[in-house]
């Protein structure tokens, strides 16, 4: 009988927030794009270069109606098509610079609207909102992410990882070839003296699809580097395995101190660096990469305390 309540509070809940979401597709989704066209979109830039079959599965649009808005899209030149190298039978989806554009509109009004939909919520109110959503999304992700290895690397891994960097860093922010130089001589130069360090990948049904490193800075101190997770696995609880992982390392080394460098553009990894209770302490601004001026930021967790995790 217990178990028989607490589906129907999950029906009950479930009939309550479809209207929730109905009015923020509402005040969302507006012609030229009906909300399924806005979904696919969405779908093809953080899953960029899946194939029309993952992500109409993902979302559950049928066959036909799925080819003939691709078909659109493509002659509208919001898409482009290329065959998948690993199934000739395939085409892998990439957004156009107009498909971006379009993405990036939608962004801002879905922020409009969320922002429109909340703001009478007090900020004790919008955490609560938000944490709640957050165990929802980490139960049934944890799911998902239950045939995710985390290894250490092995020959030829570090060698993907920068490019998995190189490639994420041009096609999201043009960083171009004096980062991925960057990221490729740190890639060498640990794998020359990995003492006191160690390099982690996420690996699912073979691919590897996300990394974690720490390398040595004193005795006492470590860095936290190369940590990328694919944007097709984003949401499942992968990039807190990672973490753990690194932080548990850190910890049965010795270390008392972390510290890392990322840039402020990258509010899903600042948002899981505060949640185990990094600590924002530097800034500085960085033209080198692709001639775009960035805020880099120095994150620090002092591994001495108890970190409340």
């Amino acid at each position: 009988m217990e178990r028989l309540s607490y589906i129907e509070k999950i029906r009950k809940f479930n009939r309550y927030y479809a209207s929730v979401l109905g009015k923020i597709d509402q005040e969302i989704y507006q012609p030229p794009f009906p909300l399924t066209e806005a979904r696919v979109i969405a779908e093809i830039h953080y899953r960029h270069g899946s194939t029309a079959t993952e992500i109409r599965e993902n979302l559950g649009i049928d066959r036909g109606y799925m080819s003939r808005m691709l078909q659109r899209f493509e002659e509208e030149a919001i898409i482009t098509k290329s065959q998948s190298p690993e199934d000739k039978r395939q085409y892998l989806l990439e957004l156009t610079e107009k498909g971006r554009a379009i993405f990036a509109e939608m962004v801002e009004r879905a922020n409009q609207g969320v922002g429109k939909m909340t703001q009478h919520l007090s900020e004790r109110e919008l955490s609560r909102l938000v944490t709640s959503m957050e165990t929802i999304e980490s139960i049934y992700a944890a799911e998902r992410a239950s045939d995710v290895t985390i290894r250490p690397f092995r020959p030829g891994d570090l060698g993907y990882i920068g490019y998995l960097h190189g490639k994420f860093y041009d096609e999201k922010y043009q960083f171009g070839r004096i980062f991925e130089y960057y990221v490729m001589k740190g890639l060498a130069d640990f794998l020359y003296n990995t003492a006191g360090g160690e390099v982690w990948v996420a690996e699912r049904n073979g691919e590897i699809i996300g990394s974690i490193a720490i390398t040595k800075a004193s005795d006492t101190e470590a860095q936290l580097r190369w940590f990328i997770l694919d944007e097709r696995h984003q949401g499942m609880g992968i990039g807190k395995k990672l973490m753990e992982t690194a932080l548990h390392f850190c910890r049965e080394r010795g270390y008392q101190h972390v510290f890392l460098w990322t840039v402020a553009t990258l509010e899903a990894a600042r948002h899981l660096y505060r949640k185990y209770n990094f600590r924002l302490t530097e800034e500085k601004p960085n033209e080198e990469w692709g001639g775009t001026r960035v805020i880099e930021e120095r994150w620090e967790l002092d591994l001495s305390r108890k970190s409340g995790q």
